[in-house]
């Protein structure tokens, strides 16, 4: 795969910024800028909530079922019956 080319403008400080660093590091301005947005991207990936991760897909799929959120501690005892763990929740 190639690698696109992307312009951008910079002030004259920023530039003279990238340029000495890019010195310094022995690094093309190029990989400095390249890795600038990876640090960039992770530091703004961290900071998005799962809520605005799963938003799309939230009611998306229905069961169908009105009353889950009332029923949860019945239908656990349920399936929780079949494997012997029934005594922990009858017992008060």
């Amino acid at each position: 795969m190639y690698d696109q080319i992307t312009t951008a403008r910079l002030p004259a400080d920023i530039l003279s910024k990238l340029v000495v660093l890019a010195r310094i590091k022995s690094k093309t301005k190029s990989d400095i800028i390249k890795e600038a947005i990876q640090v960039y991207y992770e530091r703004e990936e961290n900071e998005i909530c799962s809520f605005t991760l799963g938003e799309a897909y939230f009611g998306r799929y229905g069961s169908g079922e009105n009353d889950r959120a009332t029923t949860y501690k019945e239908r656990i005892k349920e399936k929780l019956s079949g494997k012997g763990y029934s005594a922990r929740f009858n017992s008060p």
